[in-house]
């Protein structure tokens, strides 16, 4: 399974509802907490500007995606989730091999 996530929070954390820090707008903190995660798992996975991808099976990667989540609700008082997954049973290496056939039918048409 390829699994690509977005999750960022929203609202202010607790801390900053009780008198603490304001936040500002920007949620590369949260972020980093969660790709954090996702690197630690030891699975494959790439991080662009909008998504982190995770490759392996089903159960391995909701764990990671339910973990990353988590950190990140530290960071507001609600969070936002996307996701989109490519489930293909029997496959692996896909979160690089989907891109050499993409690069390779490119080439091709040259």
């Amino acid at each position: 399974m390829l699994l690509a996530f977005s999750v960022a929070p929203s609202g202010q954390p607790a801390s900053a509802a009780n008198g603490g820090p304001t936040p500002d707008a920007s949620v590369h903190d949260a972020v980093a907490a969660a790709v954090k995660i996702v690197r630690e798992s030891g699975l494959p996975n790439q991080t662009d500007s909008m998504f982190t991808t995770i490759e392996g099976e089903w159960d391995e990667v909701f764990d990671v995606v339910k973990r990353a989540t988590e950190a990140v609700g530290r960071y507001g008082s609600r969070v936002s989730l996307v996701i989109k997954a490519d489930i293909r049973p029997g496959f692996s290496g896909e979160l690089t091999g989907k891109v050499e056939r993409l690069e390779e039918a490119i080439s091709a048409t040259d």
